[in-house]
């Protein structure tokens, strides 16, 4: 972040094509303009990035030949990355990277291998230490695409002592504590419905509701959370589609305004975002609008550190594009949407 009136962002992206890795850009909230696009560091397929609480540090998940694992960066002034080390293992590379706010615990969940892994981050360098847990999950779905596990998301609840994690391949929401070492421990399982493949998870602000975006279903899943010892219970199920919809939509992204009255929803297929008002006492969702990606397969989207716009990726057009957000309405209108970014994947700014 330069100014006030300017946001620094990243894109995680596919590095097929054109694309060579992680871009940056800015977002000029004044002009409502996204501008100087660029690589910020080459890496292969940094689908996912994450960036600590005090912006000093981006980690990246990372392939390198037949291994994967993470990676960490130093973000400096320009927006450049400089690489500071990485964790790899062999096969698949992770797919979803998160960090505590202390800079002190690093969290992969690994979609092919069905696991998710802590590392010890060294909090004055960023550099990572070999992995403490790897924790395998086993099982399988009703879906053909749930033949295992598939672990798709893995971040701290609101107080930091319990791992969420979300299984697509097992229709689970599966919670680790965590010990000051970084080491895991299962403390709840929550089933979720058989075949939905659910994918991503946010929290509300007020620490007592979360939501999860299904793929399989399009569903968003509201969701108890009980601090005490880490579990959740299910509240509502609703969906992301249009009823008269029948093609082919796998959910996305799921993200929540930080006055936890809005929550949006992401859908590759029907290619929209859909918008969701929350009720303040219940924490369970009704539905406001679509609004169209203006391109194919949004993959993520984000809200800008103002809120006063999102920034949507769309991953087989490689465009992103960008709306102004209406926070009394939670709405959303097109600005742009013709920004190049090869493949992109993931987006996130650095923390206001």
């Amino acid at each position: 972040m330069t100014n006030t009136n300017k946001y620094l962002g990243y894109i995680g992206t596919y590095t097929k094509g054109d694309s060579k890795g992680v871009y940056s850009f800015t977002l000029d909230t004044d002009a409502a303009k996204i501008l100087d696009v660029k690589l910020a560091a080459e890496l292969d397929n940094p689908t996912y990035v994450n960036i600590s609480k005090d912006n000093r540090f981006l980690f990246a998940v990372k392939k390198e030949g037949e291994n994967g694992g993470v990676a960490a960066f130093s973000i400096q002034e320009s927006g450049d990355l400089t690489p500071i080390n990485s964790q790899l293992a062999a096969g698949s590379s992770p797919c979803h990277v998160s960090v505590d706010s202390q800079s002190k615990v690093l969290f992969s969940g690994n979609y092919h291998k069905g696991e998710v892994v802590s590392y010890l981050l060294d909090a004055e360098t960023g550099s990572i230490s070999p992995a403490v847990s790897v924790m395998k999950h086993e099982g399988s779905g009703p879906d053909p695409r749930q033949e295992k596990p598939h672990t798709h998301y893995a971040s701290l609840t609101p107080d930091e002592k319990f791992l969420a994690v979300v299984e697509l391949g097992i229709d689970a929401l599966i919670t680790y504590s965590v010990g000051n070492d970084g080491t895991l421990t299962r403390a709840n399982f929550l089933p979720l419905k058989g075949g939905s493949g659910p994918r991503h998870l946010v929290f509300h602000p007020n620490g007592k509701y979360a939501y999860i975006m299904t793929e399989f279903s399009s569903e968003v899943v509201v969701l108890s959370y009980y601090p005490e010892d880490g579990h959740f219970t299910e509240k509502q199920y609703i969906s992301t589609l249009p009823e008269d919809f029948t093609e082919n939509n796998q959910g996305s992204a799921i993200h929540i305004s930080s006055d936890g009255r809005f929550v949006y929803a992401g859908n590759r297929g029907h290619n929209s975002i859909a918008v969701f008002r929350v009720d303040g006492f219940s924490g369970e969702l009704s539905f406001v609008e679509h609004v169209s990606t203006e391109g194919d397969w949004p993959r993520d989207f984000a809200l800008d550190p103002s809120e006063k716009f999102i920034v949507a990726s769309n991953q087989e057009s490689s465009n992103l594009v960008l709306f102004s957000r209406d926070d009394a309405t939670g709405k959303l209108t097109l600005i742009e949407s013709d920004i190049t970014v090869p493949y992109p994947v993931c987006v996130k700014f650095l923390h206001s």
